[in-house]
C-alpha cells in the first residue's frame, strides 16, 4: 500500500474512531452526580488496544468532548477532553511498548482506571464543584472506566482476530 493511501486509510480511521467514541458516550447516559456514566470508555480502550496512540489520544479527547457539547454537558468538555485524551494516549503508548502481552495490557487497563477515576476528580473538583462533592462522583467513574477496559480489551481482540489488516490502521 502506498504511502498515501496508507495515509487517507489512517485519517478516515480516526474519523470513524471519534464518532465512535462520541456515539458511545452519548447512547447510553446514566445521571451521577454532576455529570453521567456513558460507555466512552469501551470506545477510547478499544482505540487503545488497536489503533494506537494518536488515534487513541484523538479520539479520547474530541469524542467526549462533542459528546458533551452536544448533550447540553458543555461545562464537562474541558474536563473530557483532558482526562479522556490522555487515557487514550496512555493506554496505547502502554500496549504498543508491551506488544500485545495481557500484563502490559492489564497495566494499561489499570493506568487508564487511575487517570479517568483521578482525572475527574481532580478537575471537577477544581473547576466545578469542590472536592468534597466530587467525591460522590469516584464510584460511578470507577466502574466505568473499568468496564470500558475490560470490554474494550475484549472488543479488540475480537476485532483483530476477524480483520487482522486493522493492525495496519494504528497510527
Amino acid at each position: 500500500m502506498s504511502s498515501d493511501k496508507k495515509t487517507t486509510l489512517r485519517i478516515a480511521t480516526l474519523a470513524i474512531a471519534i464518532a465512535l467514541v462520541a456515539v458511545f458516550t452519548m447512547v447510553i447516559r446514566i445521571p451521577l452526580g454532576s455529570g453521567y456514566l456513558n460507555l466512552c470508555d469501551v470506545a477510547i480502550a478499544f482505540c487503545a488496544f488497536t489503533l494506537g496512540p494518536v488515534s487513541a489520544a484523538v479520539a479520547g479527547a474530541l469524542g467526549p468532548a462533542f459528546a458533551d457539547l452536544a448533550g447540553g454537558y458543555a461545562q464537562w468538555a474541558v474536563v473530557s477532553f483532558l482526562v479522556h485524551g490522555i487515557e487514550g494516549l496512555v493506554m496505547a503508548l502502554i500496549v504498543k511498548g508491551g506488544k500485545d502481552r495481557m500484563a502490559f495490557n492489564v497495566l494499561a487497563g489499570v493506568c487508564g482506571v487511575i487517570i479517568v477515576t483521578g482525572g475527574y476528580y481532580l478537575l471537577s473538583a477544581l473547576m466545578l464543584v469542590g472536592f468534597e462533592a466530587a467525591i460522590a462522583d469516584v464510584p460511578g467513574n470507577l466502574v466505568q472506566s473499568i468496564v470500558g477496559s475490560v470490554f474494550g480489551l475484549v472488543l479488540s481482540k475480537a476485532v483483530r482476530k476477524a480483520y487482522p489488516p486493522v493492525a495496519s490502521f494504528a497510527w
